[in-house]
């Protein structure tokens, strides 16, 4: 059993101004911040900007995944509901789905996504042809933010 003072030793904060939003060199029109990344344990907090049309592409997650929609709307090709300001989605280890942006949203879409495990991404025969994880995307978003001119936050946890 651990007494507040190791609560609070692992507590940490992150101040709105603290992380910024960065162009995402891997998906044009959109931006993000990493607001967590522990490499260790393979989890990491994101935000993210995507404008209408974007479609990211097939992928499986290999842990589970919590996804907040705080505004715009989005969907899986796989499914019929629409995630939308307010929305909360959970994804199972093990699914595979197709984000898209509609391309009639009005709104950008923000979301709040953490991401436990490596992601793996698929051509259109179910096969491998990328895999991402918290290092990689760490690393991206470290190179999107020098791209962008912007000095590497120091409050992200890692």
């Amino acid at each position: 059993m651990s007494n507040r003072s190791d609560v609070l030793a692992v507590a940490r904060h992150v101040g709105i101004d603290e992380v910024p939003w960065v162009p995402n060199l891997h998906y044009p029109g959109t931006e993000l911040r990493m607001l967590q990344a522990d490499v260790d344990a393979g989890v990491y907090t994101m935000a993210g900007r995507m404008h209408a049309g974007l479609q990211v592409g097939t992928h499986r997650h290999l842990g589970a995944v919590h996804m907040f929609t705080l505004s715009g709307s989005w969907v899986y090709l796989e499914h019929d509901f629409v995630n939308r300001a307010g929305s909360y989605l959970y994804e199972p280890p093990g699914s595979v789905h197709t984000l898209y942006v509609p391309a009639d949203n009005t709104a950008v879409t923000e979301t709040l996504t953490v991401v436990y495990g490596r992601t793996e991404y698929l051509d259109d025969d179910g096969a491998v042809v990328a895999v991402s994880d918290t290092a990689s995307n760490l690393a991206m978003f470290y190179e999107s933010c020098e791209a962008a001119g912007v000095p590497r936050p120091t409050a992200i946890l890692k």
